[in-house]
């Protein structure tokens, strides 16, 4: 094994011939960003899975987060038999699970069983297409995500007893920056840091959050699909730790109306096609801004609304939108301001542009793919950013602002041309559909709120 716990073909087949590793994670991304898989023993996938894959239900890319098969797919649906599809895995992915003995995990891509074609609507499919599409312009993306998230002292099982409700938070007031608090979490925290490291996910640090419980570990940023898969390793193995420790952790983004929302702020930056140099920077130009980065930025904030949705996939989604609550609400930019939806900082090789609109509960592959198909459009159309905003941007008047709520999100997801151009009409209407039946389950609900609300009083 590598000293950043990556695995190449040799390393893996010793590990498994030495008794060191007898289970292998094989695993894809599924619509809402969580791993999906099988266990693999390791001699099996050494002799079988490593060149030939395993086979899956295509049920998996058309269900919700309840595993529910919906209705309105074309790609899968009962009239169809719900078949297989074929999980190849892709051996750059392949590193150790440091947190689980003798396990090691590899990230698979996703193929017809019949015709052996690539399923275009399986989530790393889709950032794959708008990687080759940068590709060609002669550019490589990269990108940071930035997630935040709550701790609390119960266990997930005890947080399911009590309907996830009425949990202790893993501090009693908001730690935002704070050491001696973060101390008192450490053993956790400490843990998710190096074992991320140690699981070929680098970790840059960690910190306090602004409210109870609530914390960010930040991984050094990488091209847009590396970025990506690292993005679900932690996020899956965060909470896989948490559960090991006996609590329970949540990226959800808007837990409590009374806390902050939990966010996953995408840094994005354009470089040459070899990601050997930033095209963001000009010594010259007004704000520092090149022709790329100019191109790029006024792509994001004018697709901003219609893309939404792929940065906020749940009806919770939409409750981190309140004023003054450091989750963004205007589709503006500004220089080092946390008001605004777009935040550009540094300089130099490291300028770029913070989009702090997508929450914790993102899928990765969709929200890069959202920001690279934005920013190449404005790089193509050459659209032009608007003047860099001053001052609060929540009180900003007459300005386009991120939907309020999922169903204006949907609206402007299923209108937009830019989205079935970029990502092919069928993977539109996939993720339409995806959109759409996510709120038609909130619709179909009676919630606590509505009983005390209305039981007597109506």
């Amino acid at each position: 094994m590598t000293s950043t716990g990556r695995l190449d073909r040799d390393q893996l087949d010793r590990l498994v011939t030495d008794g060191d590793v007898d289970t292998v994670l094989v695993a894809f991304p599924d619509l809402q960003g969580r791993l999906v898989g099988k266990r693999v023993t390791g001699h099996f996938f050494r002799d079988h899975v490593l060149d030939g894959g395993i086979e899956a239900c295509n049920y998996l890319l058309a269900v919700d987060v309840d595993m529910t098969p919906l209705p309105g797919y074309e790609f899968a649906n009962w009239s169809k038999g719900y078949g297989d599809f074929v999980c190849r895995p892709d051996l750059s992915t392949a590193r150790a699970v440091p947190w689980l003995e003798k396990t090691a995990l590899v990230l698979c891509d996703l193929f017809d069983d019949h015709t052996g074609e690539p399923v275009e609507v399986s989530p790393r499919r889709i950032l794959q297409r708008q990687v080759e599409r940068a590709a060609a312009a002669g550019y490589s993306v990269m990108c940071g995500s930035e997630l935040e998230f709550f701790v609390f002292r119960d266990s997930y099982e005890e947080a399911q007893a009590k309907r996830y409700s009425d949990l202790e938070p893993h501090s009693g007031f908001n730690e935002d920056y704070h050491i001696l608090q973060t101390t008192r979490d450490e053993y956790l925290i400490r843990q998710i840091r190096n074992s991320m490291d140690a699981a070929g996910v680098p970790v840059e640090f960690s910190k306090g959050e602004a409210s109870p419980g609530q914390h960010e570990i930040n991984l050094r940023f990488a091209d847009a699909l590396e970025m990506a898969d690292r993005h679900v390793v932690y996020k899956n193995g965060a909470k896989e730790i948490a559960g090991l420790n006996g609590r329970s952790l949540t990226f959800m983004a808007k837990y409590s109306m009374q806390e902050s929302g939990s966010s996953c702020h995408v840094h994005s930056s354009v470089w040459d096609a070899a990601g050997e140099r930033s095209l963001m920077w000009s010594d010259d130009a007004p704000e520092h801004f090149s022709d790329v980065f100019r191109g790029w930025l006024g792509g994001l904030i004018a697709h901003g609304r219609e893309m939404s949705w792929l940065f906020a996939p749940t009806v919770n989604s939409y409750k981190r939108y309140q004023p003054e609550s450091w989750a963004p609400t205007a589709l503006l930019w500004g220089s080092d301001n946390r008001t605004c939806g777009f935040r550009v900082v540094s300089h130099g090789a490291g300028f770029r542009v913070e989009s702090r609109i997508p929450g914790a509960d993102c899928n990765p592959y969709l929200a890069f793919a959202a920001t690279i198909a934005s920013g190449l459009d404005g790089i193509e159309r050459g659209i032009e950013p608007p003047a860099r905003f001053e001052g609060n941007a929540y009180e900003a008047i007459d300005v386009p602002r991120v939907p309020w709520n999922i169903a204006d999100a949907i609206g402007e997801f299923e209108r937009s041309e830019l989205a079935a151009r970029a990502f092919g009409e069928a993977v539109h209407f996939h993720l339409v559909n995806t959109a759409k039946q996510e709120w038609a389950a909130f619709a179909s609900v009676v919630t606590d709120w509505e009983r005390r609300r209305c039981f007597e009083q109506f």
